[in-house]
């Protein structure tokens, strides 16, 4: 099995930026984490991030028939690109939504996504370890589909 984790714009700045809200482990470590937990499940997990909403919508094209789900923190994609949804359902490949902080609890234009209603699920507000559960979940996901 093989997933992908897309990051979007400023993520190659954690463990910098605004570290009370983020965290200080960087994008680096919380990849180095993930893959470790992908090698103990047997599963190849490739890292994507870009500050550019055009080479994220790239990836995910050239995703498809390569990869069983995507692991997506869209940054501030999330709430502006419709772009970046509409290259997800075209691939139509299962996809979890995460974030480092609880998009909820913060400024009113964070609180909508473009991606939630048609993700598997949304894991926000567990910083680093965000990622981790939404990479049980789309493996639990995948792997119940599979049967």
């Amino acid at each position: 099995m093989r997933l992908l984790l897309l990051n979007g714009p400023n993520l190659n700045l954690l463990g910098q930026r605004e570290p009370g809200l983020y965290g200080r482990q960087t994008l680096e470590q919380i990849e180095q984490d993930l893959n470790q937990r992908a090698s103990a499940a047997g599963v190849q997990l490739d890292c994507f991030q870009s500050n550019f909403e055009g080479a994220l919508v790239e990836r995910v094209h050239q995703a498809m028939g390569e990869v069983n789900g995507i692991l997506v923190n869209a940054g501030a994609y999330t709430h502006t690109s419709i772009a970046l949804r509409d290259a997800l359902l075209g691939v139509a490949i299962p996809y979890v939504e995460l974030h480092l902080s609880n998009t909820h609890a913060r400024e009113t234009f964070r609180h909508h996504s473009f991606l939630a209603d048609r993700a598997v699920g949304v894991v926000s507000g567990f910083g680093p370890f965000s990622y981790g559960l939404a990479f049980d979940g789309l493996l639990n996901h995948l792997r119940k589909a599979a049967v």
